[in-house]
């Protein structure tokens, strides 16, 4: 009887640990300029109105499904030292058998007059599993330049959880009262683990001098304060 007990145990364990495995299983690439051409040729790009150029491609598979994420930045000017964008736009697609379905989308385009460009930020974007339920949490993050560069430009940090959106708008400025920062109320129902990552991309963007963040935000986050400037 002790022996039918233990194995029974045991076949319980390796099925539960096999359970855990396979929920933790993800995979995301970034897709080379052929694989891309492949998937988005013209007539996927009419189909869905992919209209300006296509940045970068992130592919992820999860336990959810297959999944592409479009980033698109549309070229209005060129400078001796770079490309300037007015408009962006994301897509989001889920594959199955039947082709792509477009999951959500995200457009957004310089304030005219204060603003020369804005573009994806994708050093600090991410397609990862933030808290290990198998699920891809994924992060995207853009900006603004303005005539003082990133000093008076925009950032918006944006966290898809389980179909869910949470944003955080940050305006930067050169004098301090022009600096605020307003957090979606969502995103204090986020995971630990996934604020603790988005604040972290915030200290980075702060360390490399694209974002300077009102004087004691990480306290106001702490109270979870949804306003906060200088």
């Amino acid at each position: 009887m002790k022996v039918k007990l233990i194995i029974s145990f045991l076949l319980l364990c390796l099925i539960n640990g096999f359970s855990q495995a396979k929920k933790q299983e993800t995979f995301s690439v970034i897709l080379s300029q052929t694989e891309i051409r492949q998937v988005f040729n013209d007539s996927v790009k009419k189909k869905f109105g992919i209209a300006y150029t296509i940045f970068r491609v992130y592919y992820y598979s999860d336990t959810s499904g297959k999944f592409y994420t479009v980033l698109t930045e549309k070229n209005d000017s060129i400078t001796n030292k770079d490309t300037l964008h007015y408009k962006i736009k994301a897509f989001h697609f889920k594959s199955s058998k039947n082709g792509l379905e477009k999951k959500w989308e995200v457009n957004d385009f310089i304030i005219s007059g204060s603003e020369r460009s804005i573009w994806f930020w994708t050093k600090y974007s991410s397609f990862i599993d933030l808290d290990k339920d198998g699920l891809i949490d994924p992060v995207l993050i853009y900006g603004t330049s303005g005539t003082n560069g990133y000093d008076d430009g925009r950032i918006k940090i944006l966290v898809f959880y389980k179909g869910q959106k949470a944003a955080i708008r940050h305006q930067n400025g050169v004098l301090d009262f022009e600096r605020n920062t307003q957090v979606d109320e969502t995103f204090y129902l986020l995971p630990n683990v996934v604020q603790n990552h988005i604040k972290n991309v915030m200290k980075k963007i702060y360390e490399n001098s694209q974002g300077i963040f009102p004087y004691g935000w990480e306290e106001a986050m702490r109270k979870r304060k949804t306003k906060f400037h200088e």
